[in-house]
């Protein structure tokens, strides 16, 4: 094979598309590409997003919270459609630079807020409505810390793994052996945790299970990254299947999944209100 052979170049250049399923939308510079204006829709919370593992944190716990009655977490999900190029427009990158799904607008203040990166929009409406992190001491502690595992960590499931295994133009035995073995560390690493612990970050759910459960519950439970449930032997794990089975059956984890997906036979679009989430799963 070719790049058995390759050198690096002492500057590497970047000379287009190398090919691969989001070869189009990558560039090595940061920027909008174009001048656009972001919708903005009747609720104080403005999530613009996609219905990816990131973009589904973010409207699982705002289901979440509407499930426990916080009525003022009533929220607008708009489309981001990354193939098109959408997180690049001026609008998108004047509220998150680094042109990644999910990023919020919180209205409800005086000045509007905006924040972005989906560890950092969990913790801000966890704070915000008092529910799904504690307030202190070590359960504070371990959740935060579990949080920020799953930032540091689905990296390698998603653009290790994942990439890799489904997107990438050529399988590659390499990098495929190299982040297999990785995924199957962290699934592991969950494994354990929760032979120990009802939920990831203790005995009650938590932004740390939202988090985790799109990424490593999609794995599980076969809907991410097809064959890759076999291909890691998932069932291995009976811990973390426990878990990832028992979040699917809550009402606001299947309800906040389906916002801004634009595959599979149930989806959401966009979300303006309670309704649309029920045309969908009850049609």
């Amino acid at each position: 094979m070719a790049d058995q052979d390759y050198t690096p170049p002492k500057v590497w250049t970047w000379e287009g598309e190398n090919g691969g399923q989001f070869a189009s939308i990558n560039r090595p510079v940061a920027g909008p590409t174009r001048e656009t204006t972001l919708p903005v829709g009747e609720h104080p919370l403005q999530l613009y997003s996609l219905g990816t593992p990131n973009g589904q944190k973010v409207t699982i716990l705002l289901e979440e919270l509407l499930a426990v009655g916080h009525s003022q977490a009533e929220y607008d999900a708009w489309l981001i459609n990354i193939m098109e190029g959408d997180q690049f427009g001026s609008g998108f990158v004047a509220i998150n630079p680094n042109s990644k799904i999910p990023a919020l607008v919180d209205r409800s203040e005086a000045e509007p807020v905006p924040v972005f990166e989906s560890g950092a929009i969990l913790v801000y409406l966890a704070e915000k409505y008092g529910a799904f992190l504690p307030t202190g001491g070590r359960a504070r502690a371990e959740v935060l810390s579990w949080l920020m595992w799953q930032m540091g960590s689905a990296p390698f499931l998603g653009g290790g793994f994942g990439h890799f295994f489904s997107y990438a133009p050529v399988k590659i035995e390499y990098a495929i052996n190299r982040y297999a073995m990785e995924a199957k560390r962290q699934l592991d690493v969950l494994n354990r945790r929760l032979a120990e612990s009802e939920f990831i970050g203790g005995a009650e759910i938590s932004i740390a299970d939202f988090a985790i459960w799109p990424w490593y519950g999609g794995v599980a439970l076969g809907r991410t990254y097809e064959g890759a449930d076999t291909f890691l032997a998932v069932q291995e794990y009976e811990h973390l299947m426990r878990w990832a089975r028992q979040l699917d059956t809550r009402t606001g984890v299947s309800r906040g999944r389906i916002v801004n997906l634009t595959r599979g036979d149930k989806q959401l679009r966009e979300r303006h209100s309670a309704a649309d989430i029920d045309a969908v799963l009850n049609p």
